[in-house]
């Protein structure tokens, strides 16, 4: 007995670390799309972005946030704040299997370092989610400082509130692996950064113009696509958690058969949506399509049949297309669709969720939607806010100009571009 629960704690544990390593892997597909939407004299900076974030985040989480957002106990609002996790974490199953063998054969159990490193990378990719939306204008240490806040305690502390046991859990709020928890609250925390971060200079113009800025790699965003496609597998997948029984490896096989559909469901819908507003196909609307998709059906990637999680997603992609363009008339400037993909879809995810799960409902999802928005969103202002008074947050008329590579990194990514300085390459 003790051998066939050993290898199960060893299959369930391997499972999660797979599955973590592809949502890190994400953090590629965040760092391609953003750096083929944005101009090529922003390039070096928005990667490094993308790199130091993640670093910061891993940090953070394991300092503080881990210990927040999973404490030892807590009355549902405010955690008790257990700092401990940084000197070691329990990995002991023996511990465990003399306690209670035969609860542990009926429950989920693994290393408690593979459930970190799961949880780490999903704080990462919130706040990946916040790098894109402030892209080509925003200081590059102002933003890492702002990441050290959301990493370590905003995006910790809602995250409690759902899954680590809080109040919005104790509700009936259901998110299984992070519409709202994840995507919502990082497009709050962008939303926050770019209302007092304004738009970039010559988007929009007089009469309330909308200037298009292309970005300078299309084949390089479409990559980033694909590599988050795939990540999301392993983000949703991962979410059930254990597969070592025949019922979750079915469950894990549903997930991941409906995180593709929708996905499908995305790009589709989108890649229609803008044919019939624009008259031809738009790759950016397409790609952000396939990313809404996928936001959409991450609050609920279990219970839809495979056509209904590709209704979910299609909505999502035309509700990406209409956002899109509903930000740009309100001079909300985001360049890579950021806050449309992962807040407004996050919201419509969070909202489908009772029409395939019984065990959820409209009053409670509304509720998780609006104390994760309100949360992150005014906690973030705050310290955006704070940010922009002591250092400043954005960068000069002139550094924007000639492209933040050069100011902030003192590099170009294209430096054989002749010219590209200050145009609109």
């Amino acid at each position: 007995m003790e051998e066939i629960l050993n290898l199960r704690y060893a299959l369930d544990t391997f499972y999660f670390l797979v599955s973590g390593a592809l949502v890190m892997w994400m953090a590629a597909g965040f760092a391609m799309l953003e750096a083929g939407l944005v101009r090529a004299k922003n390039t070096a900076e928005i990667l490094t972005k993308n790199v130091a974030l993640f670093a910061i985040a891993s940090i953070m989480y394991m300092l503080m946030g881990y210990g927040i957002m999973y404490p030892e106990a807590g009355n549902g609002v405010i955690p008790s704040f257990d700092l401990s996790f940084m000197f070691g974490g329990d990995n002991d199953p023996g511990a465990v299997l003399k306690q209670d063998p035969a609860g542990w054969y009926d429950g989920d159990y693994y290393s408690g370092m593979s459930d970190f490193f799961f949880q780490v990378v999903f704080v990462a990719t919130s706040m990946s989610i916040v790098s894109g939306a402030v892209a080509e204008r925003m200081k590059l240490w102002s933003f890492l400082l702002f990441a050290v806040a959301m990493t370590g305690f905003i995006y910790p502390m809602q995250g409690y509130w759902k899954w680590g046991g809080g109040f919005l859990d104790g509700l009936g709020f259901q998110d299984f692996a992070g519409s709202g928890v994840v995507h919502l609250a990082g497009a709050s925390a962008a939303l926050a950064g770019v209302l007092l971060l304004g738009a970039r200079k010559g988007k929009y113009g007089p009469g309330g113009e909308i200037r298009a800025i292309p970005g300078s790699n299309m084949p390089m965003a479409t990559l980033g696509t694909f590599i988050l496609w795939l990540g999301w597998f392993g983000f949703n997948g991962g979410s059930e958690l254990i597969l070592s029984n025949v019922g979750e490896a079915n469950a894990v096989a549903a997930v991941f058969v409906n995180t593709n559909a929708a996905a499908a469901g995305g790009v589709v819908a989108a890649l229609l949506t803008a044919r019939a507003i624009f008259g031809k196909a738009d790759l950016t609307m397409t790609l952000n399509g396939a990313l809404a998709g996928l936001v959409a059906i991450t609050a609920e990637p279990l219970a839809p049949t495979p056509l209904w999680a590709t209704v979910v997603g299609a909505v999502g992609g035309v509700l990406v297309v209409f956002a899109i363009l509903s930000l740009d008339k309100m001079k909300i400037d985001d360049p890579v669709g950021a806050i449309s993909v992962h807040g407004v879809v996050g919201m419509w995810g969070l909202l489908a969720v009772p029409f395939s799960n019984d065990g959820a409902t409209f009053g409670a999802q509304l509720t998780g939607l609006a104390v994760i928005f309100a949360w992150t969103f005014v906690a973030s202002f705050v310290v955006w806010l704070l940010i922009k008074v002591t250092m400043g947050i954005r960068v000069s008329e002139e550094d924007e100009y000639n492209g933040v590579d050069l100011s902030e990194c003192g590099l170009e990514a294209y430096p054989e571009f002749v010219g590209s300085r200050g145009s609109g390459i």
